[in-house]
């Protein structure tokens, strides 16, 4: 049996793995090139950052090819990563059980995370490694209750530098990512298209049989097509191919808050070394590096001296792609509301650790794209949504029906995991 693979993040690349190892031959075709992290001192831009000549969030991909970025709204970017291994490139190598809404439509993953957490290698960063500030902040969301933790990663801290560059991508290695399960998949025989951008799904008798490539109008063909694409992309594909996905994307909305503390040097820790579970959001020390290269209000305050904490918001599922490519999703006015208290909430903790003003809020930003192709209860027992042909099968957060507010990479693998043992 010969199985199409669309994308190879987190999703993509799990499924891979498992159907190889389950003896299928697999084909992944990824829509980006090979990645290459950032390797330069990012202090080396900061005189020309600081006039501005770095440009603004159009630029993004110029200094980090892999970025792509689209404006969905006024107020929001949308944000991924296109290259071999996907958005787990750019995370900061947090691994957290997100699973809300899936014990309500009767959905348990557990088997599917202890497995996956058993060959990531998780563990915390240890407390010395942390910048003597985040460890204040620490201190004040203990003292107020907010029951604090230090964040699960899956880093080889003997490997990593603590660069802080872990959004840029992991120069030495510590930091994992999907290439490592796509290796495994290619030692049993996979194939890795990159560069080969996936346009529609071929049909033939009601049953997908392989999909057709930008460019040269290629045909992959194959027994069975796994869309892990992202929430983007698996809802253009799916769009441009006849079928309809939900007009239910969500975007786990992230909002930086800015402060500023002299020789905090918040860069030279691994970010989010801890987090707070709040009520639909996450608060986590954090420098934003593309607030602080592209974004103007952040223009005055040298690196040295940023501080960071990160409010990671599970949102309202009100959006759509359509299938060129263009996403229409707006903040709705409670979600606005939410930031907004839960902003105050992390200034408030900033301060009380001696972080100083002027407080600017970073650009809001979305990553963690999905549910534009939510399981239901009935949907189950076997994987496949109702909406979706034979053979065609979906492993990404497409599959989620709700914003988390929560790193979603083990929930992606997990997902992948699943579907992909149904699929065999």
């Amino acid at each position: 049996m010969r199985t199409i693979v669309v994308g190879s993040g987190a999703g993509g690349a799990t499924a891979a793995r498992e159907l190889a190892r389950q003896g299928m031959e697999v084909v992944v075709l990824e829509a980006g090139g090979r990645f290459k992290p950032f390797t330069r001192r990012i202090g080396f831009a900061e005189p020309i950052r600081r006039m501005g000549l770095l440009g603004g969030e159009d630029s993004v991909s110029r200094f980090i090819p892999a970025y792509r970025t689209t404006r969905s709204s006024e107020e929001l970017l949308l944000v991924r990563s296109v290259a071999v291994g996907g958005c787990t490139l750019v995370t900061c190598g947090n691994m957290v059980r997100a699973d809300g809404g899936l014990k309500e439509i009767g959905l348990d993953l557990t088997k599917e995370f202890e497995e996956l957490e058993g060959c990531m290698g998780i563990a915390p960063v240890p407390k010395e490694r942390w910048r003597p500030l985040t460890a204040d902040m620490f201190a004040v969301a203990q003292r107020r209750g907010l029951e604090p933790k230090a964040t699960p990663k899956s880093v080889n801290m003997e490997r990593c530098t603590s660069c802080g560059l872990c959004e840029l991508g992991c120069a030495t290695g510590a930091k994992w990512d999907s290439r490592r399960f796509l290796s495994e998949a290619m030692r049993q025989g996979t194939t890795l298209r990159p560069r080969a951008r996936v346009i529609r799904v071929v049909m033939e008798d009601g049953r997908a049989a392989g999909v057709q490539l930008e460019g040269g109008g290629e045909v992959v063909k194959g027994d069975a097509v796994v869309l892990a694409a992202g929430g983007l992309g698996t809802a253009q594909i799916l769009k441009a191919s006849g079928f309809e996905p939900s007009d239910t994307l969500w975007a786990d909305l992230v909002l930086t808050v800015g402060g500023v503390s002299d020789n905090a040097r918040q860069l030279e820790e691994p970010p989010m070394a801890w987090y707070s579970q709040r009520d639909g959001y996450i608060i986590s020390p954090y420098l934003d590096v593309l607030s602080h290269i592209f974004h103007r209000p952040w223009r005055k305050v040298a690196l040295n001296d940023r501080v960071g904490v990160m409010v990671k918001l599970a949102e309202e599922a009100n959006g759509r792609v359509l299938a060129d490519g263009t996403v229409q999703k707006p903040v709705s006015e409670r979600d606005q509301e939410r930031l907004l208290a839960a902003s105050t909430e992390v200034r408030s903790i900033m301060e009380e650790a001696g972080v100083q003003g002027p407080f600017v809020n970073g650009l809001l930003h979305g990553g963690h794209l999905g549910g534009t192709v939510p399981l239901r209860r009935e949907d189950i027992e076997t994987m496949h949504p109702s909406s979706l042909p034979e053979k065609l099968w979906v492993a990404d957060l497409s599959l989620m029906p709700r914003s988390q507010g929560l790193p979603t990479v083990l929930t992606t693998g997990a997902l992948a995991l699943r579907v992909s043992r149904h699929l065999t």
